[in-house]
Parts: C-alpha cells; sequence; structure tokens
C-alpha cells in the first residue's frame, strides 16, 4: 500500500516519505506564489486550479491561502473564500457548490494518535524518530457559509444550507439547514423564513439583488 493510499484507508502513514513530499512541494509552492501576486493578477486563478483535485467556476480565493497537498480537495462551483484560509488536506475534502468561507476558516483533515508513544516514536534515547499522522475526511455540502475563524475537524460532515457561526471548532456533523455556533460547534436551531434579512435591501438595488429577492 502506497502512503497516499494508507491516507486514504484512515491508516498511519509516513509524511515524510518522498511520495508524498513531492506532492506538498508542489502545493506549497503554488499557494507561496499566489500569496505574493497582486489580488488582481490574471495568473492568480491557474496556481491554485492546476494543484487542487478540481474546482469549479468561478472561484475566488482572497489570498493568503495555504494547501497542505491540493489534489485531495474538491471543490463545487461559486466557492469564495476570504482572507487566510488553511486547508490542510491530508485526506481528502469535498466542498459543494457556492460555499463561502470567512477569514482565518481552517479546514483540518489530519490527525495524530492521543498517545504520546504511539505519536512520536521515541527511540531509547528519547528523540523523536517517526512522528505518525493518520486522516479523516472532511465533506461540505452546497451552500454553506462558514463564518470568520471557524475550524472544522476531520471526519466532519456539513449539511446543505448550513450557517457555522463565527470562532466555531467543528468536531461532530451537523444536519442541514441548521445555524451551528461554539466550542464544540452545536446546533442552535433551524434556519428559516423567519431569519430572512428582506428589510435591509433598498429598493435602489432591487436588479442587482433581483434573485436574491426571489422568494
Amino acid at each position: 500500500m502506497t502512503e497516499e493510499e494508507k491516507i486514504f484507508n484512515g491508516k498511519i502513514f509516513n509524511a515524510s516519505t518522498p511520495e508524498l513530499r513531492k506532492i506538498k512541494h508542489a502545493a506549497h509552492t503554488a499557494c507561496q506564489k499566489y500569496n505574493t501576486l497582486d489580488e488582481n493578477d490574471p495568473s492568480r486563478p491557474a496556481l491554485l486550479k492546476n494543484i487542487l483535485g478540481s474546482i469549479g467556476t468561478p472561484f475566488r480565493f482572497q489570498g493568503p491561502v495555504q494547501f497542505n497537498y491540493g489534489t485531495h480537495t474538491f471543490i463545487g462551483n461559486g466557492f469564495v473564500a476570504n482572507f487566510n484560509l488553511l486547508v490542510m488536506d491530508d485526506a481528502r475534502i469535498y466542498i459543494g457548490t457556492n460555499v463561502a468561507c470567512g477569514p482565518n476558516v481552517s479546514l483540518l483533515a489530519t490527525s495524530h494518535p492521543l498517545l504520546a508513544s504511539e505519536r512520536l516514536g521515541l527511540n531509547p534515547e528519547g528523540q523523536s524518530i517517526a512522528f505518525a499522522e493518520y486522516a479523516q475526511e472532511i465533506h461540505i455540502d452546497d451552500n454553506v457559509w462558514l463564518a470568520a475563524n471557524v475550524t472544522i475537524l476531520g471526519g466532519v460532515h456539513i449539511g446543505a444550507n448550513s450557517v457555522i457561526g463565527a470562532g466555531s471548532v467543528v468536531t461532530h456533523d451537523i444536519p442541514p439547514n441548521t445555524l451551528a455556533v461554539g466550542i464544540p460547534c452545536r446546533p442552535l436551531r433551524e434556519i428559516t423564513a423567519a431569519d430572512s434579512c428582506r428589510s435591509l435591501f433598498l429598493p435602489e438595488d432591487d436588479e442587482y439583488f433581483k434573485y436574491n429577492l426571489m422568494f
């Protein structure tokens, strides 16, 4: 079994092998270049598109952005990410259509054993020789909004149309159509028509926001 296959099968893997370091280096280099370019530079989008598993159109990463593997992330159409998106995509990450990320969102599809002996691989001299990792997938369905400073841990599935409140740490699945908040993040309530912001839309903007006001 290759190291990448071990990741996808939820087994302990060696992140230091040439096989995995090559994939990560390509992603890190692309992100580094992306982050140095002006936000309106036309060459910017291709840098990320070329290292991701897939991504739909349109998409926008404000930057800075950091992917660990890139090739393990699959994103649908209409993706938007604000400043400082961190994607530790050791395991695969699946993101649906029209997903929006606020500033400082972290998607952490990677972990380590809790037992220090298993995690560190200490030799008789007390040196860590083999730092152990394993990873679980993240699934984010369509029309999800992750507000500022949200952290999503591996193994989590967020249902369609849900909103994760600012500063939340998501450790368990969130149902569709749900407002969820907290550390750890828990469902607060269902999102309903009572949450409408229709009164905040000005008549002068009716044409621009016509599809926002269809219902």
